[in-house]
């Protein structure tokens, strides 16, 4: 059985854990400093650390449990990474160029049980959840990345939003965010990190009550109306817009803190002006602490039959929620000129491996 991540623990987890076995608070900080300043790959890079508890924490964990598979780079800058877990399974991790800074999107499960009929992520069904550490790692890979460019970037912000559902990973997924949040280690702050889900109402009014992880929430709406919603999104069936919705108001009510809502665009589905006109209904009495974010549709080869919105009905739902009073968003795009679409590269690697089996 292969060793868990160091990454995985929290610092209050790993001086607790020390402590437990005979050694002094001050040296879970100086591997945390090792691990998120200095940036060591190897325990032994850890020079001037205790012996016995250099020897202890090798013994039963390890730092690196993914290696790089695949590695594509945008002319925009957007680089992703497909990574190979230690029992073969593939993930996605995506770093983007915005003007306020570096963005990494991470990945939270192996495949999806959500089963969005629009979306690439969810081609396989879930295998497993990911380890905090290893969705950790993703974070420190990317910068490692950077680190070797030389010159002097670092990670600024986080979206949870690649293959899987944090919330149904919620325990591991809440963990990470402790860890990257901390002030002394990568000390990424909290306003800076989104957390995306498709709609887990209760898990939403858990998030809304977690205190110790006030993060942004970003929900997948992706249609006005039960109708629509269930056709394209089958937990619909689950958690109707009501009940997301009455999950919505709690949040807003007791953290104070925006929403987004995320919408992607598909042709002659969801991109009508009368969709625009009902979702701004929906919207009417959160639009205070609430924004949409229209999301131009990545094109899938397995979901051929949905496409991308048009630029004019684009301009006409934008503008047709603005002069509703909706504060909203149009998107923009990274990584065009690669597998833009989250889960695309894990698929097309996938699907290349099967062929590969049935040529040989």
């Amino acid at each position: 059985m292969s060793k868990p991540s160091i990454y995985g623990l929290t610092l209050a987890q790993l001086t607790e854990w020390l402590q437990e076995r005979g050694h002094k608070k001050g040296r879970a900080a100086q591997v945390w400093d090792y691990l998120y300043r200095r940036r060591v790959t190897e325990f032994t890079e850890m020079t001037d650390l205790n012996p016995q508890c250099a020897e202890l924490i090798a013994e039963h964990f390890t730092i690196q449990t993914l290696t790089e598979h695949v590695k594509q780079q945008s002319a925009d800058g957007t680089v992703k990474f497909l990574f190979r877990l230690t029992d073969g399974n593939l993930i996605e991790t995506v770093m983007m160029r915005h003007k306020f800074g570096l963005s990494v999107c991470v990945t939270t499960q192996v495949g999806c049980n959500i089963g969005c009929s629009f979306c690439a992520s969810g081609l396989l069904a879930k295998s497993r959840d990911l380890s905090s550490g290893e969705i950790v790692e993703q974070i420190m890979k990317v910068q490692l990345h950077l680190d070797s460019a030389g010159a002097g970037e670092r990670v600024s912000n986080i979206v949870v939003m690649g293959i899987g559902e944090p919330f149904d990973n919620y325990t591991n997924m809440s963990d990470f965010i402790r860890v990257v949040t901390d002030h002394k280690g990568l000390a990424i702050g909290p306003r800076h990190i989104t957390v995306s889900t498709s709609g887990l109402a209760k898990k939403i009014i858990e998030f809304a009550d977690d205190t110790e992880i006030p993060v942004n929430l970003a929900v997948s709406l992706h249609a006005p109306n039960d109708e629509l919603r269930t056709r394209i999104m089958k937990i619909n069936k689950a958690i109707p817009i009501e009940k997301l919705m009455q999950a919505i108001d709690y949040y807003l009510e007791k953290t104070k803190r925006r929403i987004t809502l995320e919408y992607i665009l598909l042709k002659d589905v969801n991109d009508k002006k009368e969709h625009a006109l009902e979702l701004a209904e929906l919207v009417a009495n959160r639009k205070q602490l609430a924004t949409v974010n229209l999301i131009p549709y990545n094109p899938v080869d397995e979901h051929s039959q949905y496409q991308r919105s048009e630029q004019e009905s684009i301009r006409i739902f934008y503008d047709t929620l603005k002069k509703q009073g909706i504060n909203c968003s149009v998107r923009l795009e990274h990584g065009a000129d690669i597998d833009a679409a989250c889960g695309q590269l894990r698929s097309k690697q996938l699907r290349s491996n099967d062929n590969e089996a049935v040529l040989a």
